[in-house]
């Protein structure tokens, strides 16, 4: 089992259960009309808390190593650390469910936790594509990501992460961030959400 994303249009029950979560709390959203360009991706559900274990390490200015680079007992450590950050409730990459919920091409400063009765999927946390994406490019140098000056991906670089040896170290911290960032740049092009499920 894994987390696939998808960002493309949604079910019409869908939309509507999230259009009206969003407006509960005074967010206007609705999806685009006519067919955009989508994107589809998915990776082992520990890739997920490997890639936010990375950004945790660098966010509180600690040296970043990949999960395979360290034993147990430390890594247990470190997935502590992340659980305090979580509890910052200001990261959209921390703040979110790994297995279900949405990522919104809006302008959010942190992430929203939207009632239960709202029905929202993901315990009701929905995040910013845009801000996810800006977190993404925050922390890319630190496992190896080369960005140009703006925080752009390029062709070669992509085609270089896309190609990275299973044997790497950052293996799946890269995988992950290159999913998660393609998905926000389609995202964010499209005026599609990003849907985890």
């Amino acid at each position: 089992m894994g987390l696939s994303i998808s960002v493309g249009p949604l079910g019409v029950p869908e939309a509507e259960v999230l259009r009206r979560g969003l407006a509960a709390v005074g967010v206007g959203w609705r999806e685009p009309g006519g067919v955009g360009q989508g994107f589809s991706a998915g990776f082992p559900y520990s890739y997920l808390g490997k890639l936010r274990r990375v950004y945790v390490l660098h966010r509180v200015g600690e040296p970043v190593t990949g999960a395979r680079q360290v034993d147990a007992e430390r890594f247990a450590d470190e997935l502590a650390l992340v659980e305090d950050e979580t509890y910052m409730f200001d990261s959209h990459l921390l703040c979110h469910s790994d297995c279900e919920g949405y990522y919104v091409p809006l302008d959010l400063v942190d992430p929203l936790f939207l009632s239960e009765e709202s029905e929202v999927p993901g315990g009701g946390m929905v995040g910013s594509s845009g801000a996810l994406l800006g977190e993404l490019q925050g922390f890319a140098g630190a496992i190896g990501v080369r960005l140009t000056a703006d925080g752009v991906l390029g062709a070669a670089e992509s085609a270089r992460l896309a190609a990275l040896p299973a044997d790497d170290p950052f293996e799946p911290e890269v995988f992950a961030w290159h999913q998660l960032y393609q998905a926000c740049r389609a995202s964010l092009a499209g005026g599609w959400t990003v849907a985890f499920g």
